[in-house]
């Protein structure tokens, strides 16, 4: 019988996979699999810096943002 991979949770499906990588329906799984992930639009996306400032402004634009995520305060906040 096979699974029904839309039921399975990431950590299921990631093992499945691993342990079926010759298996006709590896491309369904790896679908479901990819279909959960986080969306590019939430990304934030980070270009080189062009000067010293740019690498200074971009270094605390990531900082805070890391902050603000993991529930660190600074000691500017």
């Amino acid at each position: 019988m096979r699974p029904n991979f839309e039921k399975m949770s990431g950590k299921e499906l990631r093992e499945y996979a691993i342990a079926h990588r010759g298996d006709k329906d590896i491309d369904e799984v790896l679908n479901v699999l990819y279909s959960r992930r986080s969306p590019d639009s939430e990304a934030i996306w980070f270009h080189p810096p062009k000067t010293k400032e740019e690498e200074q402004e971009q270094f605390e634009l990531f900082k805070r943002i890391v902050d603000e995520k993991t529930g660190n305060k600074t000691a500017d906040n």
